[in-house]
């Protein structure tokens, strides 16, 4: 179920076990990527609830969230642990996808004992924007959104995923996806990645066209111990994908550690 939460001076959505929150020994929070909301996370905590408590955030100016967003990760990072101390949840798995692997592992290095693992999923040790992209979100913002959507999912998962896709695309405040554009277009953590020092499953779609598992490989190398899970037939939402894959990684990892 929905929830709001004032949390600092803006009201942040989040989808919440709708029976049993705070009743699991440990909590998993749902970071989405560029202009998206918790809604991508659908298949998780429906399928993750019954063992883990749930938090799937809507970011600052994204879904039911007020606020204008931010085009920075270390700023989204400190709204996570704004959101947090409300929330009075204590080193909980931040689970982030895209953006939110940026800031998955962006918090593990500002704040280093305040999580007990992170999964960053379809992300990067840098992750650079094509400048056509962020000029044409300006000027066509259609085409450009099309574009997005198109390349977010394997050619074989497009004809059940696209239309779903480019609908929830169409509802993006554009001003927000630049600037979460342009915060991963900022993002540069390769001299400070073996600085993580937290528990890391690292998970990729072998088809991501928008972040390759190439990136995701880097991640896992850089990460003291991580774990890689790249899976078959999934492009960049690979969560959406092929989730009953993407929730046994997540499952296998977060008992190991609970």
């Amino acid at each position: 179920m929905i929830k709001i939460f004032r949390t600092g001076d803006i009201d942040i959505a989040c989808w919440i076990n709708p029976a049993g929150f705070g009743t699991h020994p440990l909590s998993l929070v749902f970071i989405h990527g560029s202009g998206s909301d918790h809604t991508g996370w659908s298949y998780q905590y429906s399928g993750l609830q019954k063992q883990f408590n749930i938090i799937a955030v809507d970011l600052p100016g994204h879904g039911s969230s007020t606020g204008s967003g931010e085009n920075d990760v270390e700023t989204y990072c400190l709204w996570i642990k704004k959101l947090l101390a409300v929330l009075q949840i204590t080193k909980p798995v931040l689970i982030g996808h895209s953006l939110g692997a940026a800031m998955a592992m962006k918090f593990a290095l500002l704040y280093p004992g305040e999580v007990s693992g992170i999964v960053p999923v379809g992300g990067g040790l840098k992750m650079p924007v094509n400048p056509d992209l962020l000029a044409g979100l300006k000027i066509n913002p259609s085409i450009a959104l099309d574009m997005m959507s198109k390349f977010s999912v394997a050619k074989e998962n497009r004809p059940k995923l696209l239309d779903a896709l480019r609908q929830s695309m169409s509802a993006v405040n554009i001003d927000v996806l630049h600037g979460d554009l342009s915060a991963c277009d900022k993002l540069d953590l390769t001299a400070d990645i073996g600085k993580i020092n937290t528990p890391a499953q690292v998970i990729c779609g072998l088809d991501d066209k928008m972040t390759p598992p190439d990136l995701a490989r880097q991640i896992a190398a850089g990460i003291p111990g991580a774990k890689l899970c790249l899976i078959a037939g999934a492009g960049h939402m690979v969560m959406l994908e092929k989730p009953e894959e993407f929730n046994k990684a997540v499952e296998e990892f977060a008992s190991a550690i609970s």
